[in-house]
């Protein structure tokens, strides 16, 4: 049975699998990516583990992969990882990171984690919809007709970084009031833990502000302000039939979506807004999504049209 290797590499650890042609998936233990000793130390592991699951892949199935697919952090084209400020690097060829002479695809790690819930994920029956994972940042995949849109340099999606308030606070990237300074989790918990002298989690943020903690429903309140002026803005230049909400954050529930929705509508009054849907692939959409990278390296692009979610994810 043909098979190939699928790696989610991120800013510190990375998760890769094996996934055959007709959408068994294997998991394996992930591996950190050893960035605090620089991007050819990255560059380094990432080709070791990509050996190590192609050498199970050989014991189990009996042959080479069929192809390689990597979803990483930065600046991606299909070939190059052509810039990543969290690891370092610049300009690696896609063949660098694959030991052997199996094909190889990269995927921009957010994009390559909206491919996946478009194929066949809570997107999958939209040809125009947003996947907007919230996690320690903020970045978005862009879905167009199916395919994600990276822009004219690749920096398509990074609707964390647009500000909601002017005026507001400094940003890491330089900017001000960018949306990740307020909604992202690592925000939500660094803005409670300032407002109150308390450390919590964002996920126990949300659960104080259930319970009626004061300083916990401003800071969740603002998260939710500024991802309905965001995502106002957003469904008035592209109009997408969807929004699909994932990460840490996106898993809130009811929490997070129905005052969501409320504001998000309250803020389109001339129009209605898109559905809201929570994610259904969790942390494993960036590897799912690299799967379909490695068919598409293997010469087979319509791979996973015909998977079932339940299949995919009964290893998980």
């Amino acid at each position: 049975m043909s098979y190939v290797v699928a790696l989610d590499v991120g800013g510190t650890s990375m998760k890769g699998g094996l996934v055959t042609s007709s959408g068994e998936v294997t998991p394996f233990e992930g591996r950190p990516t050893e960035r605090e000793r620089g991007a050819a130390a990255v560059v380094a592991a990432i080709r070791a583990y990509v050996g190590e699951l192609a050498g199970h892949g050989v014991s189990r199935f009996g042959e080479e992969p069929s192809g390689v697919g990597l979803a990483v952090p930065g600046i991606v084209t299909s070939s190059t990882a052509v810039y990543s400020a969290n690891i370092g690097w610049r300009n690696v060829p896609a063949e660098d990171f694959v030991p052997g002479d199996a094909p190889a695809r990269l995927g921009h790690d957010v994009r390559t984690g909206g491919l996946a819930e478009s194929v066949f994920g809570a997107g999958r029956d939209a040809a125009d919809f947003l996947f907007l994972p919230i996690g320690t940042g903020i970045a978005g995949a862009v879905v167009v007709r199916g395919e994600p849109y990276g822009g004219a340099h690749g920096w398509g999606g990074e609707i964390g970084h647009t500000p909601v308030w002017p005026s507001g606070e400094k940003c890491a990237c330089g900017q001000v009031g960018c949306l990740e300074t307020y909604a992202s989790a690592s925000a939500v918990a660094r803005r409670f833990e300032r407002r109150s002298g308390r450390t919590a989690t964002a996920k126990e943020v949300v659960e104080l502000a259930l319970s009626g903690d004061v300083a916990a429903r401003e800071v969740f309140d603002e998260a939710i302000e500024a991802l309905a002026i965001s995502l106002a803005s957003y469904t008035l230049l592209l109009d997408p039939s969807l929004v699909v909400i994932g990460g840490g954050l996106g898993e809130a529930g009811p929490a997070l979506f129905e005052p969501l929705r409320e504001r998000l509508a309250a803020r389109l009054t001339f129009r209605e807004p898109p559905e809201l849907r929570p994610a259904s692939l969790g942390v494993q959409a960036g590897m799912l999504g690299a799967a379909l990278l490695g068919w598409q390296a293997a010469g087979v692009p319509d791979a996973g049209a015909g998977w079932a979610t339940e299949t995919l994810l009964g290893g998980r």
